[in-house]
């Protein structure tokens, strides 16, 4: 083992720190020795140091093997700060000319070189093989392990060939580093590196700093992120997307807000990319829009808020991704917006994998929603997640925590639970065991003689939604085990099965209800509560207006659009305007009652109006919109219309939707007159005319029995149409 006071010696010659964080030393000492070493280190934890301080002190050249370009550059450029020879440390990859490539090789060749970075795609390259052969080896790093493991949150095939490589090439000893591992993951990134007799180090994963949070995502919430972002001025933030499409709209968003933003993903031409990274690290920029190609090694310590504007695919991704934050133990806030339709989307996506690829990428993404539909505190769930115990129920830091749900005890609900599990041979995954619990006479239970068990039905008056949170909290609790690694198997703990033998309470809260907070059907932020009173009076004053009229009052405005001006108090045109649901032809038409009375409402109970936040929009968001509109005046195909813009036909109605609830009068009556006769266009509207609720699931149980559910919606745009403008 090194020496304690030499390897101080070397931190302070090298990179000026006093003292090592976490378990460091002990980690440095277990490479400069000689031994494989597996690392497990939440970020900001200093992983990069763990192979950076033993490769200064080494004869040779220690190879890192990383997996972005990006990555790499700033690592390279963080150590040739500390070095006066530029030559120290080097990358290898597919960005570099071949004079480059020649330079890097020569100051390799000539010992000057302590750290080469090489991409893995660049490592299997035969040139490449046969220069390492005669490079002296000090030990290989592996960063960024868990790209090893299919149960890892970024599986990358390349990284399965590294052991094999390292054979060829020299055999030397191997660290491996992630921030994220569970112990399958662990186990699998240890069998593929022949590294199962490693020294292993796993640090805790509880970063204390970090406030975590959920939130529904509504129509509003770029108006959200926005006011945050001001609420924030000139602090550091990262906003990730899962898409490259969403990332460049929104940071067009936010810059035409007058916030300094940056878009980033593997899309952009590298020079851009690059420039953009480093406009961030520079604080040349406050914010940087991103998808998950950003944040692998990025040091920047004062990182101040991470919104995930989409959920993440895994627990692991989210994980790092939030650990971006407040590497520097300062603030870091964690923003989730979370709606089923991104789940729906997500899994929709998985449709072209391989069967077990879908298989595990379901597991994940249902770990990820379980997560943000818990009421349970989201450390602990977290913590839960990478094998380790919070004690305590509160950790004072999440919006859990900050809200806490009350309790109910479930110790009889419990008992039965883990009975059922015991009984199924703990061989069946959570959907099977809710549905045997809750008496549900699958084809799958009668074939397994399962609805012969006493227990089958013992939860019937449960919903499902119950008895996932009892088992979600079960598995927090350590009284069963989700299997994850075979497919979500539940299986007891010894926790659980002296459970059995001796129960004891057991209080659990309900999970969240997302349900009314789809984006796509709700318009109220989740920032700021509507005002009650002014919400009654609002909707008096709809009334009053469509039995002026004689329409439904969800003809004049709807009740997302009424609950957001009775949170953002709007008392000008432009204002109501940009309220979700308005748009300018409502305004002007529908605007200056409202507004007035609005106005009266602010000054006698002297409200003090949140500060507005006027969401310019970005004119190519307008383009389908527009496109659409003249299509329709051109009396186009509908179908071809939808095709003219990649559209499906259900989503091209939801467009049409939003055009005409915002007011703009749209005719498609040449269209559904070669699809629906006069009197079934009639009855249709009708229906919409006489109901007083717009509750389009209603219409179509209703009338779904003669007409489908496209012709169901088209005639209600007809309708809407009729009173818009």
């Amino acid at each position: 083992m090194a020496d304690a006071d030499k390897l101080t010696e070397a931190l302070k010659l090298h990179f000026g720190f006093d003292k090592f964080k976490g378990n460091q030393a002990s980690i440095i000492s277990s490479v400069l020795a000689g031994k494989d070493v597996f690392v497990v280190m939440p970020t900001g934890g200093g992983k990069s140091l763990c192979y950076q301080l033993p490769a200064l002190m080494s004869d040779g050249t220690a190879i890192i093997i990383s997996p972005l370009i990006a990555l790499m550059k700033n690592q390279v450029d963080a150590i040739r700060q500390f070095c006066n020879d530029d030559g120290v440390a080097h990358f290898l990859n597919s960005s570099l000319g071949k004079s480059a490539t020649e330079k890097v090789k020569n100051d390799v060749a000539a010992g000057r070189t302590k750290m080469l970075y090489v991409a893995p795609e660049s490592l299997t390259k035969q040139s490449n093989i046969d220069f390492l052969r005669k490079v002296n080896i000090s030990f290989y790093a592996v960063d960024e392990a868990h790209c090893i493991s299919e149960w890892g949150h970024d599986f990358r095939p390349e990284y399965r060939r590294i052991r094999s490589i390292i054979n060829e090439i020299n055999r030397r000893p191997v660290i491996a580093l992630t921030a994220t591992a569970t112990p399958k993951v662990q186990h699998d990134i240890q069998k593929n590196l022949c590294m199962v007799d490693a020294d292993i180090y796993r640090s805790s994963f509880n970063r204390e700093n970090l406030y975590y949070e959920v939130r529904p995502k509504t129509k509003d919430v770029d108006r959200e992120i926005i006011r945050f972002i001001k609420n924030n001025s000139g602090k550091s933030g990262i906003i990730y997307c899962l898409s490259r499409k969403k990332v460049e709209e929104l940071a067009q968003i936010l810059k035409i807000n007058d916030i300094s933003a940056l878009p980033y993903h593997a899309g952009m031409d590298p020079a851009t990319r690059a420039s953009n990274q480093d406009d961030f690290l520079m604080e040349r920029v406050d914010v940087i829009v991103a998808t998950i190609a950003f944040g692998m090694g990025i040091d920047k310590p004062d990182v101040r808020y991470v919104i995930h504007y989409d959920i993440p695919k895994s627990i692991e991704g989210y994980y790092q991704e939030t650990g971006r934050g407040g590497r520097d133990g300062g603030e870091g806030v964690c923003i989730a917006y979370y709606s089923h339709k991104d789940v729906q989307k997500l899994d929709k996506l998985l449709q072209g994998k391989t069967p077990t690829e879908q298989e595990i990428s379901r597991q994940l993404l249902m770990e990820t929603a379980n997560y943000a539909e818990s009421s349970v505190c989201r450390r602990k769930f977290l913590l839960s997640y990478f094998g380790e115990k919070m004690e305590g129920d509160n950790c004072g830091n999440c919006d859990n925590c900050k809200n806490p749900k009350k309790k109910t005890e479930a110790k009889e609900e419990l008992f039965e639970l883990l009975s059922v599990v015991n009984e199924l041979g703990e061989k069946y995954k959570r959907d099977y065991v809710i549905s045997v619990l809750t008496g549900i006479s699958s084809e799958e239970a009668k074939s397994r003689d399962h609805i012969q068990l006493d227990r089958f039905g013992i939860l019937e008056e449960y919903d499902s939604k119950f008895i996932s949170a009892l088992i979600q909290q079960a598995v927090i609790a350590g009284y069963l085990r989700n299997d994850v690694e075979n497919y979500g198997i539940l299986k007891l703990t010894v926790q659980g099965k002296d459970f059995l033998k001796n129960p004891r309470s057991f209080m659990i809260v309900e999970t969240t209800d997302f349900e009314d907070t789809d984006y796509e059907s709700a318009g109220t932020s989740a920032s700021g509560a509507a005002d009650n009173v002014l919400l009654a009076i609002l909707k008096d004053l709809r009334k009053s207006i469509s039995r002026r009229l004689d329409v439904p009052p969800y003809v004049i405005v709807q009740d997302p659009t009424l609950e957001a001006m009775a949170t953002t108090y709007p008392v000008t045109e432009s204002e109501i305007a940009c309220v979700t649901g308005m748009g300018e032809a409502k305004a002007r038409k529908f605007g200056k009652e409202f507004i007035d009375l609005i106005a009266r409402y602010v000054e006698e109970n002297e409200i003090e109006r949140p500060t507005d936040i006027k969401v310019r929009t970005v004119a190519d968001k307008s383009k389908t919109k527009v496109y659409l509109i003249q299509g329709v005046d051109r009396k186009m195909d509908l179908e071809e219309l939808a095709d003219g813009k990649g559209l499906e036909f259900i989503e091209l109605i939801e467009e049409l939707e939003g055009i005409v609830e915002e007011g703009t009068r749209i005719n498609i009556d040449y269209y559904m007159d070669e699809i629906l006769e006069p009197e079934c266009q009639e009855e249709i509207l009708e229906y919409f005319h006489d109901s007083e609720e717009d509750n389009i699931e209603d219409a179509i149980q209703e009338l779904g029995a003669d007409y489908t559910e496209e012709e169901i919606r088209l005639m209600r745009i007809k309708f809407l149409s009729s009173w818009a403008g």
